[in-house]
């Protein structure tokens, strides 16, 4: 267990090597999500991510002998680029197991430090099981992400800097993600010892809410996992030490699904011009998504934890958000197959200001009448309302419409 006073001594060791990343109220955010919106911007960081407060501050707590050693550290991307560039800055050879899945950014970022890389194992489970036992073979000292308490010393110093900031006067709630709980851990032993007032509210994945089924049997929950877009807290088990914290100092746990997190992300980058990974997205995601309505009218900051996210990857997230918000949609209809046809209907969605962006005849479509061609149409729209008020002026000039809903519609 770790209390306020250790929070400000890893600050006092580590905060001239780490960026004092910077607060911002976000207008457009705060009317969305109903509240004063502040956004903590980690993804600000050298290594793009908060992780480097905690790997600093357990890397300083070597000894000499120990750092000849060389250290080994199981990660998803994040804690590993804090580890490696740390590392690295203080002459320590730096091991990192990774899962084979890991984002190619994330991977290339921990190599840019010199540190070795080993993909193991689909998730972070496996990772860490193999560098277990690596630490055995070859007697590195092992940097755990979450469950070290010097670790968790240095992830609170954000509450620190949150409490320290100008904008965050009377803030009402600080808003975390949360994969094995070093950072909520952390943030809610510095800030509840300073104001117990703040409500300390974690966001998790939807199928990987080890921490919230934790709180709720009061030991540890192991979770079956599943695939996510937020691998930074893709974590199947929390570890004893972040639960008993988090039984102390977090006020509620909610969860969030790919696509809320990918709408979030577009949302981030197209309103605020920031780019943002999954797992920095969560607590956004909640937020616009009202997963937490008694924070609606409150004075918040959301903890922009990370922001190494795959650009291979990137238009296909913005895709998806698009698709959630329903600011595209695609929709399918059967034409007779003569001239003047397929204008005709394109006026239709022209008089409800729909962009098309695609359209596709399906000529050798089986099942169509004779005489008859099916069309698709992929249209940029307002909201979904937008997707219904198309649909219904379509119906009533006739056309029999087939419209690939959301499964949220």
């Amino acid at each position: 267990m770790i209390n306020k006073q250790d929070v400000e001594k890893a600050y006092s060791k580590i905060h001239e090597y780490i960026v004092n990343t910077p607060v911002r109220r976000s207008h457009v955010l705060s009317g969305m999500c109903n509240c004063d919106m502040l956004l903590k911007m980690e993804n600000l960081q050298m290594s793009g991510a908060f992780k480097e407060r905690g790997a600093l501050n357990r890397l300083l707590k070597l000894s000499p002998e120990e750092k000849k050693c060389g250290v080994i550290a199981a990660s998803a991307g994040n804690h590993a680029q804090g580890v490696a560039y740390h590392a690295k800055r203080m002459g320590i050879r730096a091991r990192i197991v990774m899962p084979e899945g890991t984002p190619l950014i994330k991977v290339m970022g921990v190599q840019s430090w010199d540190a070795d890389v080993i993909l193991k194992g689909e998730t972070y489970d496996d990772a860490y099981e193999y560098s277990l036992e690596l630490e055995k073979e070859e007697g590195a000292i092992f940097i755990h992400p979450f469950a070290d308490i010097h670790v968790i010393a240095g992830q609170g110093t954000i509450g620190m800097e949150v409490l320290q900031d100008n904008l965050c006067k009377d803030i009402d709630a600080i808003v975390v993600p949360v994969g094995g709980g070093g950072l909520i851990a952390g943030i809610g032993a510095y800030v509840k010892k300073v104001n117990p007032k703040i409500k300390i509210i974690g966001v998790e994945v939807e199928g990987l809410d080890c921490m919230r089924a934790s709180l709720a049997k009061g030991e540890i929950q192991d979770v079956v996992g599943k695939g996510t877009i937020a691998d930074g807290i893709a974590v199947k088990r929390v570890s004893p030490l972040t639960l008993e914290m988090a039984q102390r100092y977090v006020d509620e746990i909610v969860t969030v699904n790919d696509d809320e997190i990918c709408n979030a992300i577009l949302l981030l980058l197209e309103i605020e011009k920031i780019v943002v990974e999954g797992a920095g997205a969560v607590a956004i995601a909640a937020l616009l998504n009202k997963k937490i309505p008694a924070l609606e009218g409150k004075k918040v900051v959301s903890i922009i934890s990370g922001g190494n996210i795959d650009v291979n990857i990137l238009s296909r997230i913005i895709d998806r958000g698009l698709d959630f918000g329903g600011r595209i949609a695609q929709m399918s209809t059967m034409l007779k197959d003569k001239p003047g046809a397929l204008e005709e209907v394109i006026a239709v969605f022209h008089k409800e200001n729909a962009n098309i962006l695609e359209v596709y005849q399906h000529r050798y479509c089986g099942g169509a009448p004779v005489g008859d061609v099916k069309v698709s149409f992929t249209i940029e729209t307002k909201n979904r309302l937008h997707i219904k008020d198309i649909q219904r002026q379509l119906e009533k000039h006739g056309y029999e419409v087939t419209h690939t809903q959301h499964k949220n519609d």
